[in-house]
């Protein structure tokens, strides 16, 4: 195992594999963040490509990932997570949304949801309260209100003057 951080607009990242897979993506004081002990050598050279990708993501030119990651977890949370994988760049859907999907209740999604290792890269930030309320996210919801508006089309696109 071997990890590097990346600085963001949002924080620095932790990136966390091996091999060049990445296994983990956190933030600073992460919510379900392993213990750090687990993240192995820090190699400020691993993962360059997954860090190419998340600077075009916060710089508005890329809209999803297409990097080797592997996210460990029950099968029950890598159906809540395949199906989070289904929910486009600059849209949202509900708990309730993945738990029709799934199967499951709202707040068992939810847990699901909040043990994605694989956050921003398993957009996770797209999912939302009932109504569209912003509730939970691992890395606070300042953070995820930032990648939301980060997704957000342009107000011309929107129908929007503003």
């Amino acid at each position: 195992m071997e990890h590097t951080i990346v600085d963001s607009p949002i924080g620095p990242l932790t990136l966390v594999g091996e091999d060049e897979v990445v296994t983990g993506l956190y933030f600073p004081h992460h919510w379900t963040r392993p213990d750090r002990s687990t993240f192995g050598t820090r190699d400020d050279t691993a993962f360059p490509e997954a860090i190419r990708q998340l600077k075009e993501y916060f710089a508005g030119q890329r809209t999803e990932f297409d990097i080797t990651m592997r996210a460990d977890g029950p099968a029950s949370d890598h159906a809540v997570w395949a199906e989070i994988t289904k929910i486009p760049y600059g849209q949202t859907a509900t708990y309730g949304d993945l738990a029709q999907a799934v199967g499951g209740l709202p707040h068992e999604i939810g847990a699901a949801v909040g043990r994605n290792p694989l956050s921003i890269l398993v957009a996770c930030h797209r999912v939302v309260g009932k109504n569209g309320k912003l509730t939970g996210y691992a890395g606070g919801l300042k953070r995820k209100q930032f990648l939301l508006e980060l997704e957000r089309p342009p107000a011309a696109e929107r129908g929007q003057l503003w």
